[in-house]
């Protein structure tokens, strides 16, 4: 068996959006930083397999598969945590959705929804279930927004009110520190997750554009991102409350 070492020893942990990206470098780190975790996502043939490779490592780790714009799936995904580690101390709401931008008048309705859903209302249904189960014994939750969420971006407007309604959540769960429950959230630049990917096949050259705004002018691996919220979850952070921890090269120093 792996021995259990870092940051996040027998933490017993959620991560959201786990299938890719972002939620599966957090998995890893996770793990490799000595936590159990639940890995949650819609993409069960990713999931298993993720879950595999850990388990195979030695770490403690399982999957479900949820939709968390419901909230029965989020709050069934937090009861099985509990069932499966005897509790819940650690949470990444990383879930996201973005959508190609377009100017804000010529945004499909079903397009705005669509990114609300799974970014404001999937964040919600997760903190209000998370929360419940961690306030017996205390715990730790990092809500994923974007440097989107703090200022305008080349996003679309329905991607960037949604990363900010995600911070302010954040900041509206600081009433549960006193009770011992820390919510902070991490805001990433540009990231080399899938959704990205997939927005820089489409439209060439804007990777390298966007390295041009970016101080450190580079892509981040999910891996960076993981190991922010890996620390606001831990004791290390032990002070940090309501906080948004820009994870972006240098872009909101601008």
């Amino acid at each position: 068996m792996t021995e259990k070492t870092g940051l996040l020893v027998g933490r017993r942990a959620l991560i959201t959006g786990a299938s890719s990206g972002i939620g599966a470098a957090a998995a890893r780190v996770f793990c490799e930083n000595g936590a159990s975790v639940l890995l949650l996502a819609r993409r069960g043939e990713q999931l298993a397999t993720l879950t595999r490779e850990l388990t195979d490592r030695g770490f403690t780790a399982a999957y479900a598969v949820a939709d968390v714009t419901r909230a029965e799936e989020a709050e069934a995904a937090v009861a099985r945590a509990v069932e499966l580690f005897g509790g819940l101390d650690a949470a990444f709401n990383n879930a996201g959705l973005g959508t190609v931008p377009a100017p804000l008048h010529l945004t499909e309705d079903a397009d705005f929804e669509a990114v609300m859903a799974t970014n404001v209302r999937g964040t919600w249904n997760c903190m209000k279930y998370e929360i419940a189960a961690m306030l017996p014994g205390g715990g730790a939750i990092v809500n994923n927004s974007s440097v989107a969420g703090l200022m305008g971006t080349p996003a679309s407007a329905a991607y960037i009110a949604a990363k900010h309604a995600v911070i302010g959540l954040t900041k509206a769960a600081a009433e549960y520190a006193a009770q011992g429950v820390r919510v902070n959230a991490v805001a990433p630049g540009t990231t080399r997750s899938e959704m990205m990917a997939q927005w820089f096949d489409l439209n060439p050259g804007l990777e390298e554009q966007l390295h041009t705004r970016t101080p450190l002018p580079r892509t981040a691996d999910p891996r960076e991102i993981a190991h922010a919220a890996a620390w606001l979850l831990s004791d290390q952070a032990s002070f940090v409350v309501g906080a948004t921890v820009p994870v972006d090269g240098g872009w909101t120093a601008r």
